[in-house]
């Protein structure tokens, strides 16, 4: 017979049975609720005439969704395991502000963040394709972190060039009273912002502008490429991913026989197409 602990970890962790899929469905409706309820209390008017009301309500959510970690670590395995997870630290970081802004005022406002918890929707409604797109896209992001780096790194080392050229050129009497504040003109441009607090005047200038922005829409081609490749081998080599029947351990060589890990062999290669 199920202990209290195993009934409710297989609630709260599970979606294979009716209360479990409840549990989730509750839980996801009770997130948007103090959502919304923190959006509305950023409305002056609405603040004014039902703040009261919506301070409860963030302090109802607050509690109850304190009392929902507890209980989450309590009927954990491996508590820590979860704490340092994903969920486990947005569910964390979603009841922090409140409490913070008994010491700083405004910062349960930060209670948004309690959307990201939405993403267990995917796991509700079991939306298992995805979840493996979503891993497909992280695992893309983490093999090209180092290119993406130096891509990055280039991209500084550009705008502080067209910056402090805009600066010379221009100078104080055109709004560029600094090199800071010509970076910042640079970095609106080549992304493309353009919010035109400051425009250059003179010919050379404009000149530079307009090389700013064209390189501006060359950088934005450079990170697309780089991730788009890492996604297409993502795929393909999940495509070809298998599982040891033994230990359960995936990411074999296509051409393998054997696990790597335990030795054992293991199932023939069967392609997958991109929907499974």
């Amino acid at each position: 017979m199920e202990s209290l602990r195993q009934r409710w970890r297989h609630i709260i962790f599970g979606t294979d049975t009716p209360a479990g899929q409840l549990f989730d469905v509750l839980l996801i409706v009770a997130i948007l609720g103090s959502v919304v309820a923190v959006m509305l209390d950023s409305v002056s008017g609405l603040h004014e005439n039902y703040g009261t009301w919506l301070y409860a309500a963030e302090w109802f959510f607050t509690i109850l969704f304190t009392f929902e970690y507890g209980v989450r670590l309590w009927v954990s395995d491996r508590p820590l395991r979860y704490a340092r997870s994903f969920f486990g630290i947005v569910d964390l970081l979603s009841i922090i502000p409140t409490y913070l802004s008994l010491f700083v005022p405004g910062s349960n406002y930060l209670l948004t963040i309690r959307a990201l918890r939405v993403l267990r929707v995917f796991r509700v409604m079991k939306l298992a394709k995805f979840m493996g797109e979503a891993n497909q896209l992280g695992l893309a992001l983490v093999r090209t972190r180092r290119k993406i780096a130096v891509f990055m790194f280039s991209v500084f080392v550009v705008i502080i060039i067209f910056g402090s050229l805009m600066y010379v050129v221009e100078g104080p009497r055109n709004g560029f009273t600094s090199i800071p504040r010509s970076i910042y003109w640079a970095i609106v441009t080549i992304t493309t912002v353009g919010y035109g607090d400051i425009s250059p005047q003179t010919p050379l200038g404009q000149l530079i502008a307009s090389l700013a922005m064209i390189t501006g829409y060359a950088i934005i081609a450079v990170p697309t490429g780089i991730v788009t490749a890492e996604i297409s081998a993502a795929r393909t080599s999940m495509q070809y991913e298998r599982e040891c029947t033994h230990c359960h351990r995936h990411a074999h060589d296509p051409d393998a026989r054997f696990c790597k890990q335990c030795g054992n062999e293991l199932p023939k290669l069967s392609l997958k197409g991109p929907d499974g």
